[in-house]
C-alpha cells in the first residue's frame, strides 16, 4: 500500500502538484461533523475560492473515518478508517487533463499502477433537465478516446437510475455509463434539487474495476452493472468537476472551474494485486497474521473471517483516532472510539484471542504506517495504554452484560430499544454488539427506540451524534473568527498557568461559545481558572496585533511555534502570532482565519471546566 501512495504522490508531483500533509481526523473549527470523512473536507475553503498557499495544483493522501460504515464492516471492501488519495485543480486544468492523467496513472506500468484497462469501466452524469443541467457528453467523449488509445471499443450506455441498471445489465462493448444525479452529481447538499442558493456543485465521473472471476450475485438484482453492490465491480476513484453554482433562479457556471479527485488507497492497492478482498492487501495481511498467531483460528476459515475483518478494521481506526487526540468516552468522538474498541474485544473472544492481545497487536498497525505517519510512534505509549485500559474496563462488565442479554431475550424472544439501551448504559454494550448477539439468536432489536433513548441520555449539545457525518464547511462568521482567535489565547494561558505539558486535544467552535480540550490530569482550582481568565482578558485589553507568516516547518520550530495533535506538516506552514515580535503571547501553526487585533474579542469568561476523558480536561467559554 505504501508503494501505491508513493507512486500517486510522485505522479502528480511530476505534473506540478504540491504535496500537502494529511489533516487530522478531528476537523478544525467545523461543528458540522465529528470526523474528517473525505479528502475533500479540509479543502472546501479553497474549492469555494480561497487562495491555497501552495498554489492551484494540490495532491495528498488524507486519512478519513466514516462512522456510518461501522455496521458494514465484515464484508470484503468496507472499512471505517481509510486513506483517500486526492488531486485538485483550483481554477487551473479541467476535464481533459484530469481524465487523461488519471487514466495514465491507473494503466501505465512505468510510473503508475499498471492496471489492465480491459477491467476498467466509467460512469458519467446523464443530465438533469428539470434544473437545466446538461448531459456530460464531454467526459464521455474523452473516455471514449482514452479507451480507443488502448485498443478498446468503448460504447456509451444510458442507464439512469441504479434500479434501471439492475433491470438492464451491461451489453457487449459497453464501457461508459450515464447515470442520473443520484450517482453522478456532487454537492455538499446532495442532488441539484436539494441544493440551497449559492451552493457549488458539478457532475462527476467515477471509475470502476471489474473482478472478472467473480460471478454476479442475483440477490442484489437481476443483472450486474458498475454500481451493483454484489462485489463484481469496485469503485476506485471519482473525479468531481465543480463548475456550477446555484442561485435562486437556477444554475450558473462558476468563474473558476475546479477538479476534486478522490481514490481509496486501500481499494486501489487491492486492484493492483487483483484482490477482491481489501483485507488481503499488505497492511491488513500483517495485522491478520498477528491475529492468527495469537488466536485459535485462521482467516481462511469462513466461519471466522468476518471477525478477523472487524478486528483489523476497528483496531486500525482506533490507533489513528487515539493518535489524533481522541480518547474513549460516552459522547461524540470518544463514543465512536469506544464502539470500535469494544466491538473488537467481542470479536477477539470469538476467534479465541488472548486477553490484552489487542494492545500488543496495535504495534503492528503502528509499524505498517509509521514511515508516512511518524506521529504514530510518538503516541504509541498512549495508544497501547488506552487500548489496554478500555479492554479491561469493558471486560469488567462483559460477562454480566451477556447474562443480562440472555435473560431479556429468553423472557421476550425479542429485544426492545429500552433493553438495548440498558445494555449500553449499564454494561457498556455498543449497539453493534447487541445487534450481533440478537442476530445470532434469530431475534430483532428496536434500534429506533434505542436511539431515542440514547439521545434523551445525552446533553442537548451532544445528542444525535449518529447524524453528524455528512461533512461540509463549518461556520466562518465574524463571531466564530473571534472564538477561533480566543482558543489561541486560551491555549497560551493554560500553558502559562498549568505548565507546558498542556497540549491541545480538540476544539469545537460555534457562534455561541468555544470548547477546548487539553491534556491535563487534575481539575482546575478556582484560582487557576481565574488566572487563565485574567491572562486571556489582559491580552485582549492590550489590543495586541494578530499576524500571519508563511515559513518552513524548521523555521516554525525554531521560533517555538506550537502545533496541535502532533500532526505531520508540509514543508511550508502558516504561523499565527499574537502580540509584538519582542515578546509574543502566542505562536501557533494554524490554517486560520483569525481577527486582526485582540481588541475585537470582547471579554473572555470560562463557563465550565470538566473532565472530557482520561487525562483530558475540557473548558467551555464565551466572549461577552
Amino acid at each position: 500500500m505504501s508503494d501505491v501512495r508513493k507512486r500517486f504522490l510522485r505522479f502528480y508531483n511530476k505534473r506540478d502538484h504540491s504535496t500537502i500533509p494529511s489533516a487530522s481526523l478531528v476537523p478544525e473549527n467545523d461543528q458540522t461533523t465529528l470526523f474528517t470523512g473525505s479528502g475533500m473536507q479540509p479543502m472546501v475553503p479553497y474549492l469555494l475560492g480561497a487562495e491555497h498557499p501552495l498554489g492551484s495544483r494540490i495532491v495528498d493522501s488524507q486519512k478519513c473515518f466514516r462512522a456510518e460504515d461501522i455496521s458494514e464492516i465484515g464484508d470484503n471492501r468496507h472499512t471505517t478508517f481509510f486513506e483517500m488519495l486526492g488531486n485538485w485543480s483550483l481554477g487551473d486544468y479541467f476535464k481533459s487533463e484530469q481524465l487523461s492523467w488519471l487514466f495514465s496513472f491507473l494503466t501505465n506500468r512505468t510510473e503508475g499502477l499498471g492496471i489492465d484497462p480491459e477491467r476498467l469501466y466509467v460512469t458519467v452524469f446523464s443530465g438533469d433537465s428539470q434544473n437545466g443541467l446538461p448531459k456530460d457528453e464531454e467526459s464521455a467523449e474523452l473516455w471514449k478516446k482514452l479507451f480507443k488509445e488502448k485498443g478498446i471499443e468503448a460504447i456509451t450506455a444510458e442507464i439512469g437510475s441504479e434500479e434501471e441498471g439492475y433491470r438492464r445489465g451491461i451489453k457487449k462493448s459497453e464501457r461508459i455509463f450515464y447515470y442520473d444525479a443520484e450517482k453522478n452529481w456532487w454537492s455538499r447538499a446532495g442532488a441539484p434539487g436539494a441544493m440551497p442558493a449559492r451552493e457549488p456543485g458539478g457532475p462527476d465521473s467515477e471509475i470502476f474495476y471489474e473482478f472478472t472471476e467473480r460471478e454476479h450475485d442475483p440477490s442484489f438484482g437481476t443483472h450486474c452493472h458498475p454500481n451493483c453492490d454484489c462485489g463484481r465491480f469496485l469503485e476506485i476513484g471519482n473525479s468531481v468537476f465543480m463548475q456550477y453554482i446555484k442561485h435562486e433562479t437556477g444554475f450558473e457556471k462558476l468563474p473558476k472551474e475546479n477538479v476534486d479527485f478522490g481514490g481509496g488507497l486501500e481499494r486501489l492497492t487491492a486492484v493492483t494485486e487483483n484482490k477482491g478482498d481489501v483485507f488481503e492487501i499488505d497492511v491488513f495481511a500483517a495485522i491478520i497474521e498477528a491475529l492468527e498467531s495469537k488466536s485459535r483460528e485462521q482467516y481462511s476459515n469462513d466461519w471466522f473471517r468476518a471477525s478477523f475483518r472487524v478486528i483489523g478494521d476497528h483496531l486500525r481506526g482506533a490507533v489513528f483516532m487515539i493518535s489524533d487526540g481522541i480518547l474513549p468516552s460516552n459522547t461524540e468522538r470518544g463514543y465512536f472510539l469506544r464502539r470500535l474498541i469494544r466491538r473488537a474485544v467481542r470479536h477477539a473472544d470469538i476467534i479465541g484471542l488472548e486477553k490484552g492481545a489487542l494492545s500488543m497487536i496495535s504495534e503492528v498497525v503502528v509499524e505498517q504506517y509509521a514511515d508516512h505517519y511518524p506521529e504514530l510512534r510518538d503516541h504509541f505509549n498512549t495508544i497501547h495504554t488506552t487500548l489496554s485500559e478500555e479492554e479491561e474496563r469493558f471486560r469488567s462488565t462483559l460477562e454480566r452484560g451477556l447474562k443480562e442479554f440472555e435473560k431479556k431475550v429468553t423472557k421476550n424472544n425479542q429485544l426492545s430499544g429500552h433493553d438495548a439501551f440498558t445494555l449500553f448504559s449499564s454494561y457498556g454494550f455498543p449497539i453493534e454488539i447487541t445487534e450481533e448477539l440478537a442476530r445470532e439468536r434469530g431475534v430483532g432489536v428496536d434500534t429506533e427506540e434505542f436511539y431515542r433513548e440514547f439521545e434523551k441520555h445525552q446533553e442537548a449539545s451532544r445528542s444525535g451524534a449518529e447524524k453528524k457525518f455528512k461533512g461540509g464547511l463549518g461556520d466562518s462568521s465574524e463571531v466564530s473568527l473571534r472564538y477561533h482567535t480566543a482558543t489561541h489565547l486560551l491555549n497560551a494561558a493554560l500553558r502559562s498557568v498549568l505548565g507546558t505539558h498542556v497540549e491541545q486535544r480538540g476544539s469545537n467552535i460555534t457562534p455561541e461559545r468555544l470548547r477546548f480540550d487539553f491534556a491535563h490530569t487534575e481539575k482546575l482550582s478556582q484560582s487557576e481558572k481565574e488566572q487563565v481568565e485574567s491572562f486571556v482578558n489582559d491580552a485582549i485589553q492590550r489590543a495586541l496585533p494578530v499576524s500571519v507568516a508563511e515559513m518552513s516547518l524548521d523555521d516554525a520550530r525554531s521560533i517555538e511555534a506550537i502545533g496541535v495533535f502532533g500532526s505531520k506538516y508540509g514543508e511550508r506552514v502558516n504561523v499565527y502570532t499574537i502580540g509584538k515580535e519582542a515578546k509574543p503571547v502566542s505562536i501557533e501553526i494554524c490554517g486560520g482565519p483569525h481577527v486582526q487585533n485582540t481588541s475585537e474579542l470582547g471579554t473572555f469568561r470560562i463557563v465550565k471546566e470538566e473532565a472530557s476523558s482520561a487525562g483530558v480536561r475540557r473548558i467551555k467559554a464565551v466572549l461577552e
